[in-house]
């Protein structure tokens, strides 16, 4: 990395509205991911693992299990002014909360001038990727512009799920035009049938986004939204560069997941991040030693995996089950499974993810169902099987067929 002062924020304060009932007690990045880690592990890892140790969490939206969560995680000594830091809205400019993510960093302009920094990393908090912030940086650096977007290509017909980046030829590292999910999206010059889409990963010189962050603050009219109104200044002031995925090369990626990046904003794709961690060639690897995703490491037994009393042997297949889980005698499949949960004699698990200390009694059967933490699935109940019976009974179902259970349901089997 080069020898500047590097200071991150990572805006954690998002409500997650299509992320419901999984957000109506936390915050997004607050979610449970891949059994034993939270949505924002993945930023503050790739993060710390850049060599950042500056880093504050700028959150707003029911905080208290994330502040928890970072407080009790992602504790660093100290020693040379390094810190991971929690920072609820403080309402510094009046009786206000955060607008938007620009307006968030606004008012928290006094953690900038008490670093004093030289560039700022702004980052997301719910995202599911690898990346070293530290090339970066230095590709920042080196091309002189203010802002510099991470980008990752992505299909064009997917163009209008995006912000998207587009670029002149003879300057490729320069974004000429920034579109918010357009409908007429023009290509690549080198990959006409792709486009780079905005990351929601950022670097600035300090300076020019304190001043960016200011004088949106001013305007009437604005969104004060990062995405939104500070890049697009930017671009119209020819100051905004384009960092692409390809050129970020991650120790220990594989070539199956080496630009592998999830935006995990809806129940679907939540859904479809999980199981792209389960395959034989994960299409994304949590085991890559190399660039480790940190979290949380609770005090709790190995998983168990057992005869049941009747000594019936069970089945575990293309699944990941956390610490202190206990599968007795049942079937799980293609399916990811938080601490502490316990599925019973004869159960059917398959296409699911279980919160921590979910229970599945026996001879239950849940499928393409997510199941917030401490639900109970009675014995002989079923969840995912008929729509119409889990509408019925006040749960999400998505259109394609995810069931979704809220934090401590019961589920009774149909007398």
């Amino acid at each position: 990395m080069v020898a500047r002062k590097v200071f991150a924020i990572v805006l954690a304060g998002g409500e997650g509205k299509r992320l419901m009932p999984l957000t109506e007690d936390r915050a997004k990045p607050a979610v449970p991911f891949g059994g034993q880690y939270r949505l924002i592990d993945f930023a503050l890892s790739n993060l710390l693992n850049s060599g950042l140790r500056q880093i504050v969490v700028l959150t707003q939206y029911k905080s208290h299990s994330l502040d928890r969560h970072v407080s009790q995680t992602w504790r660093l000594s100290g020693l040379l002014n390094s810190y991971v830091a929690s920072v609820p809205a403080q309402q510094r400019l009046g009786k206000r909360w955060f607008s938007g993510s620009a307006d968030a960093i606004l008012q928290s302009l006094n953690l900038i001038h008490d670093e004093r920094p030289d560039l700022i990393v702004v980052v997301g908090a719910d995202h599911v990727y690898r990346m070293d912030f530290a090339q970066m940086v230095d590709a920042h650096v080196e091309s002189g512009a203010a802002a510099t977007v991470a980008a990752i290509r992505q299909p064009i017909s997917l163009a209008d799920q995006f912000g998207v980046i587009e670029v002149d030829a003879d300057q490729p590292d320069r974004i000429s035009r920034f579109l918010e999910k357009p409908t007429h999206p023009v290509g690549l010059p080198d990959a006409p049938g792709s486009v780079l889409a905005s990351m929601g990963n950022y670097v600035f010189d300090a300076d020019a986004l304190i001043d960016a962050v200011k004088r949106d603050g001013d305007r009437a009219d604005s969104g004060h939204d990062m995405g939104g109104d500070i890049i697009p200044a930017f671009v119209e002031e020819g100051r905004a560069g384009v960092y692409d995925l390809q050129r970020n090369d991650v120790p220990g990626a594989t070539d199956r997941d080496r630009y592998y990046w999830r935006d995990v904003g809806t129940i679907d794709s939540y859904f479809e991040a999980h199981q792209d961690l389960i395959s034989v060639l994960p299409v994304f690897n949590l085991y890559n030693r190399e660039w480790p995703i940190f979290s949380q490491q609770l005090n709790s037994p190995p998983a168990k995996f057992t005869r049941d009393a009747r000594g019936a042997l069970g089945t575990v297949i293309d699944s990941i089950v956390s610490l202190g889980s206990v599968i007795s005698g049942a079937h799980l499949e293609r399916s990811v499974i938080g601490p502490w949960a316990m599925v019973g004699s004869g159960a059917h698990v398959a296409d699911s993810i279980l919160f921590d200390r979910a229970r599945i009694e026996g001879g239950a059967t849940v499928r393409r169902a997510i199941l917030d933490k401490e639900v109970v699935v009675e014995e002989g109940a079923q969840v995912g099987i008929d729509r119409q019976q889990d509408l019925a009974r006040g749960f999400i179902v998505t259109e394609s067929g995810i069931t979704v259970v809220g934090k401590g349901s019961r589920i009774r089997a149909r007398a």
